[in-house]
């Protein structure tokens, strides 16, 4: 039988904010063979979960489907809407969460699954939220909205624990610490300032919302200390390293000037780099919460990948579905590290400074056939891009 060689997994809710609570959302996934070919036009067997808690948590709803992967390799279900194997999708309360997919697949077609990859689910459709959770006691805000609004007033935020929830043509996102008594800050938009590194590369600097990102992908083979971080070649030396390393996608420094280093997550780790950072001064890897509100300002992880990635087919493989590159990101496909290279033109990945487990970290993805944002929890030896935001 064939064995999974990878499975790239992106959330893409779909799902309008003024509809009746449906109970699905969109899931898409690309499925590559053994040899990190693309598995086309082949029926594959899928298991998803949905775990409360942690990636290891309790599955609250367990379904299976066997969907046909198109030319691209990509697969599409709808979560929510396969052969049930336990749970009511309709009863998952989702303001307990956070809640994780767990993805198992037979890549010919069966039931024989592997494990491929265990995904938090960062949003979830508005219309999902209010059906069952507690927002809004008072009765200020429930699925048809706050009482007596029009349904453009749904945009309006929402207190929440604390937080705020803004919601975003249809998703949401939690800004921690800020509610009514602490409004939604100022937002802009635009190039900043440039800065530069330690090795003197000077990057481009954009605000999205009111986070001010670099507009381009790290390049230093420095800490900002001035201390050197290795440059492996080797593949297996690669694999076992334990502290930080960077190296050119297939080790070609013709890369370099556009697509900038790829970086393990050891490098960003302050247990493993003598907490160094890898940043220039003042700026540092963002968050799960950063990327979350990065997504949230561009419109939900179901559209924010078009307005982040480069527009044309002069980097990306076509069709790069729906890029636009408004928010000034300019994501590229500069692909990623692992016993080998891959998916170059295809996939860009980002890292988070966001562990989800002592040998995972969670990472970005932009796709060239999606318009949205995925996320998943790799290998912490995987070598990917990195942006950093301001402090």
């Amino acid at each position: 039988m064939r064995k999974l060689y990878s499975i790239v997994a992106s959330l893409i809710l779909t799902i309008s904010i003024y509809a009746q609570a449906p109970q699905q959302f969109s899931y898409q996934a690309v499925v590559r063979g053994v040899n990190n070919e693309l598995l086309v036009n082949k029926t594959v067997g899928m298991r998803i979960s949905l775990l409360q808690g942690s990636n290891t948590g309790n599955a609250v709803y367990i379904e299976t489907h066997t969907p046909l992967s198109n030319a691209n390799g990509l697969v599409s279900i709808a979560i929510g809407n396969g052969t049930l194997v336990s749970g009511t999708f309709a009863n998952i309360d989702w303001s307990k969460g956070p809640y994780f997919v767990k993805t198992e697949t037979d890549v010919a077609g069966g039931i024989n699954y592997t494990l491929i990859t265990t995904n938090q689910l960062l949003s979830v459709p508005y219309a999902l939220f209010a059906a069952n959770s507690q927002i809004g006691p008072k009765g200020d805000v429930g699925p048809q909205g706050p009482a007596g609004s029009s349904k453009d007033e749904q945009k309006l935020s929402v207190s929440f624990s604390g937080d705020t929830l803004y919601l975003q043509n249809g998703g949401y996102v939690i800004i921690p610490g800020i509610s009514s008594a602490n409004p939604k800050p100022k937002t802009t938009s635009g190039y900043g300032p440039n800065i530069t590194d330690i090795d003197g590369n000077t990057y481009k600097t954009v605000y999205i919302g009111t986070q001010q990102w670099m507009g381009e992908n790290l390049k230093t083979t420095k800490y900002n200390d001035g201390t050197s971080i290795a440059n492996i070649t080797d593949n297996s030396q690669w694999i076992q390293a334990k502290t930080g390393a960077w190296c050119n996608y297939d080790n070609n420094a013709n890369y370099d000037a556009t697509y900038g280093k790829l970086y393990n997550w050891f490098a960003l780790s302050p247990t493993n780099n003598g907490n160094k950072n890898v940043c220039p001064t003042n700026w540092h890897v963002p968050s799960n919460t950063e990327w979350s509100s990065l997504q949230g300002y561009l419109g939900g992880s179901y559209s924010a990948g078009g307005k982040m990635k480069e527009a044309g087919l002069q980097h990306w493989l076509s069709p790069n579905t729906s890029a636009t590159n408004n928010s000034l990101f300019t994501g590229l496909p500069g692909g990623f590290r692992a016993g080998s290279f891959g998916n170059f033109g295809y996939m860009g990945y980002w890292w988070s400074s966001t562990q989800s487990s002592s040998t995972n970290a969670y990472n970005y993805v932009l796709l060239s056939t999606s318009e949205g944002v995925s996320s998943s929890a790799g290998g912490t030896f995987y070598g990917m891009s990195v942006r950093c935001i301001k402090d």
